[in-house]
């Protein structure tokens, strides 16, 4: 029986990829310096280098600096802008709020494992509006743990008082999210991403957020 259903944030729940596209483009209109290169341009580098969120954008806003010659602008105050502003720009995936509120109805506890910085973690997370939703919300900076590592999956799982075998995973990577819960004895649910090939260790696939509440769960809780 499951009793507890803990998600990623990126890839998962927030449409990163949207969210991420959005504020490059902003970014580019209010900042004038960044105006000598065609916007286009500026975003399809800033989007290549950030390879999905693994590259931290301080090495991104130096190499965008050097490669598009940025005059009168350090990596340091771009940086900061991304912090200050990502958050006004995050989008949900569908169904985001109706999946969420469906579970809690139902008794489920809902957890969330995010690898990333803490405050720029919980604040887009707070953006979507569903912070109130977790009762438990473990960012890897806080923790001193990243996903794949077993221990934070254990950690969150102690925190929510249930085993792992009365838990659920859902997450958009191979390794950090499918496997890393699979191996401690989650039920791993793939959020399908077209960057990766299918994942053979999930136990179920899903394309979209409301399929948790009216398909994925049903059938767990019916075994």
């Amino acid at each position: 029986m499951i009793q507890a259903v803990l998600f990623d944030l990126d890839g998962t729940l927030l449409d990163r990829d949207t969210s991420l596209s959005r504020f490059v483009h902003d970014q580019y209109e209010r900042i004038s310096q960044l105006q000598h290169v065609r916007q286009e341009t500026f975003v399809q580098r800033f989007i290549e280098l950030d390879q999905h969120g693994y590259v931290w954008k301080d090495k991104v806003y130096a190499q965008l600096i050097e490669e598009l010659a940025i005059a009168k602008l350090e990596a340091a105050f771009l940086l900061q802008d991304y912090l200050c502003h990502f958050q006004k720009h995050c989008v949900a995936f569908p169904h985001l709020h109706e999946m969420l509120a469906d579970l809690q109805k139902q008794g489920i506890r809902l957890g969330l494992i995010s690898n990333g910085f803490g405050q720029f973690q919980y604040d887009n997370v707070k953006a979507l509006g569903i912070a109130p939703y977790f009762d438990e919300v473990l960012i890897s900076e806080w923790e001193g743990l990243r996903k794949p590592d077993p221990a934070i999956f254990h950690r969150a799982l102690d925190k929510l008082g249930v085993s792992a075998e009365q838990a659920m995973y859902i997450g958009d990577h191979p390794d950090n999210d499918v496997r890393a819960s699979r191996a401690v004895g989650m039920k791993a649910v793939w959020k399908r991403c077209s960057q990766y090939a299918a994942v053979a260790e999930a136990h179920v696939v899903i394309d979209d957020l409301a399929e948790i509440s009216e398909r994925v769960l049903p059938s767990f809780q019916a075994r």
